[in-house]
């Protein structure tokens, strides 16, 4: 077992209590032992780790009796009946009655090891889903893959039942479209969400450093190697190893690797001892890893071990329905941060932001948002898109003058300096009108630093 799996242990004999408890522990198993089926309900919830073993035959509460009130505190909960020899009908009778098995007495040290192994991972299993469920339910991975289109939909459904496994994952996407967020996803929802998610970017490790980075080394192993270093692989043990635009390491570090998690072993540097690691492995990449091992830019063993299942990351343009949403996100967030207002969504930012084909995904997306929040970039100028009525097909006589008229009051407002005043002289309209207009495309005044001001006329 990769941890200690707890048992409740209850049976009114000391002798077989003491016995029990010193192989239990030498197998491996967080033992506590108890003389009552009082005692032990006492200690058990729905959330109860472990297991529950206990007698048959007891004074006061019996075995079948504790049964009974156990499940009905958590029916998934396996409980293990100890029988007298030969009373085969009673083991039945408590099977039938919901206990996960039976052992009869006496028993062989090795076969009950068994049965709590198998219990324990049984338990361990169902609690695991447990969380993933209420994960699911409380909006864990709403909060995380934002979106209400079919696309996002369905993102959030595959990485629910990948987490729900323990299976390698390749993550395909284009650049931008939030394959390490996607990864991190899959971590905290999955059973390994207490270990450590360690990330990796194949392509930005110099290819003399790649080796020492992954299995790490001793120290003296090279000439600069003054002190002993974990590599990522070790680090990542209980936990997932996600490596990050994996089509770019070297072919030579690929057998390795590949090794390396075959045998779910590493050696260090400079080291002939080997430690054992489990993990879980999340790729990402932008190339199609199959046909670069057809064209022998990747080693194909290499990819069908990381490629159990292969998710394909949708690119923004695949998810206009989300991306006003995403913007005001990001635009919310960035505000936030920055102790700034939001700035409000105004149709021509919208119409641009529409109109885009954001070839930078969602990275490109949430620059522009910030470039905004910030008072940086105009809604005509939103996501490095010309106006409006420059990327309308056909721009209607209404859509004209907005567009004069938003570029009349910016020009207005870079000429007065961010003087308010002088605007409204220049333009000839009231202080209210002006900041009316201002609010509906999006302007804020500029300082006389030559940086946006986040207020309107105010």
């Amino acid at each position: 077992m990769s941890q200690k799996a707890d048992v409740l242990f209850v049976d009114d004999d000391p002798a077989m209590r003491q016995s029990v408890e010193q192989f239990l522990r030498l197998a491996g198993f967080n033992l506590t032992a108890i003389d009552s089926g009082a005692d032990a309900l006492a200690r058990l919830s729905a959330n109860f780790p472990g297991i529950l073993v206990t007698d048959l035959k007891m004074p006061g509460m019996t075995g079948a009796q504790l049964l009974d009130e156990a499940l009905v505190i958590d029916p998934e909960l396996p409980v293990v009946v100890i029988t007298g020899h030969g009373d085969v009908e009673t083991a039945v009778e408590m099977m039938r009655r919901g206990a996960y098995d039976f052992i009869e007495k006496p028993f062989d040290p090795v076969r009950f090891s068994e049965i709590l192994t198998r219990a324990a991972e049984k338990r361990r299993l169902v609690l695991d889903n447990r969380r993933l469920r209420r994960a699911v339910s409380d909006g864990s991975l709403a909060g995380r893959i934002l979106g209400t289109s079919r696309a996002a939909q369905t993102l959030r459904d595959a990485v629910a039942e990948i987490a729900a496994t323990d299976v390698s994952v390749v993550l395909l996407g284009e650049t931008g479209v939030g394959k390490d967020l996607v990864a991190r996803a899959i971590h905290e929802t999955s059973r390994r969400a207490a270990g450590n998610f360690v990330a990796i970017n194949c392509a930005a490790i110099p290819e003399t450093m790649v080796e020492s980075e992954l299995f790490g080394h001793e120290q003296g192993a090279f000439t600069g190697a003054v002190r002993a270093r974990t590599g990522k692989i070790e680090h990542a043990d209980g936990g997932t190893l996600f490596l990050d635009e994996v089509e770019s390491m070297p072919l030579a570090m690929q057998a390795k690797l590949l090794r390396a998690l075959q045998d779910h072993e590493v050696e260090r540097l400079g080291s002939n001892r080997t430690v054992s690691v489990d993990l879980r492995t999340i790729s990402a990449t932008k190339s199609d890893l199959f046909q670069a091992g057809r064209a022998g830019t990747f080693r194909s063993d290499l990819f069908y071990r990381l490629a159990v299942v292969e998710l394909r990351i949708p690119p923004l343009r695949e998810r206009k329905d989300d991306l006003l949403l995403l913007f005001d996100h990001f635009v919310a967030r960035a505000a936030h941060a920055h102790d700034r207002e939001p700035r409000p969504l105004t149709d021509a930012v919208a119409a641009n932001l529409l109109a885009h084909d954001w070839p930078g995904n969602v990275r490109e997306l949430r620059n522009a948002a910030e470039r905004f929040a910030l008072g940086f970039a105009s809604s005509a100028a939103i996501g490095g898109v010309a106006s409006p009525s420059d990327e309308l097909t056909n721009p209607t006589l209404a859509q004209r003058v907005e567009a004069f008229e938003r570029s009349v009051i910016e020009r207005s407002l870079a000429e007065a300096k961010g003087s308010i005043a002088d605007v409204m002289a220049a333009l000839q309209v009231p202080r209210r009108t002006l900041n009316e207009k201002m609010a509906r495309h999006g302007l804020s005044r500029p300082r006389p630093d030559g940086v946006d001001r986040q207020d309107s006329a105010d």
